[in-house]
């Protein structure tokens, strides 16, 4: 049970559950291949069967931390901050962000999307889950969308999901990793006959690394 004074600065966003905090190579989408630090934060309700960090889902199991500890741990390591979850928005991100802004950083999200947008971003990584769509306003900002494909049917969602986003969002696919030697080679080929659309992978996985 959660004291009612720590339990009002999660609700203020001043205290996050951490689940994990690290400093690696962003293995995916526009800014893969590039030093950054993960700030994961425990919390989601989308379920998606497939996902890898499924620990993540359960809130209660990780701590409440304090936002400007986690700010302070960041801002050692890299000039590029990414958060991530579990889903991210499903907490108040205006005051870990606003923290993060005063230490010059840049930020950026890792999201289903399924909350609604708060914080200073200056990258919307969107992921949308059939589970639990996007609000309206995310479509609009999203600098990159990722579709995540299982199978075949996952394509017709990602062209779903490409008509609602801005015109300068650069679309990926990407292929779950349990189902990759199937669904590559898929991937691949609707690529090359949609070339607006780009092969997004893992590759923090082939890197053996975090």
């Amino acid at each position: 049970m959660i004291e009612e004074g720590i339990l009002a600065k999660v609700n203020a966003g001043e205290m996050l559950p951490l689940m994990e905090e690290f400093y690696t190579i962003q293995g995916e989408g526009f800014h893969k291949g590039t030093a950054a630090y993960f700030i994961r934060v425990g919390g989601c309700d989308v379920g998606c069967h497939w996902c890898d960090v499924k620990e993540s889902w359960n809130a209660a199991t990780h701590p409440p931390t304090d936002v400007k500890q986690i700010v302070d741990n960041a801002a050692k390591y890299s000039d590029t901050i990414v958060i991530t979850g579990g889903e991210p928005l499903t907490w108040d991100m205006s005051f870990i962000t606003s923290e993060l802004k005063k230490r010059g950083l840049k930020i950026h999200i890792e999201t289903s999307g399924a909350y609604p947008l708060t914080g200073q971003w200056d990258w919307i990584c969107l992921s949308p889950k059939k589970l639990k769509l996007p609000t309206e306003e995310i479509y609009k900002k999203a600098h990159e969308l990722k579709v995540i494909v299982f199978n075949q049917h996952d394509l017709k969602f990602a062209e779903e999901q490409a008509a609602k986003v801005n015109e300068n969002c650069i679309l990926y696919l990407q292929p779950e990793w349990s189902k990759r030697d199937k669904v590559i080679p898929m991937i691949v080929d609707y690529v090359m006959q949609h070339p607006k659309w780009k092969v997004s992978l893992q590759t923090h996985k082939y890197l053996n690394i975090p």
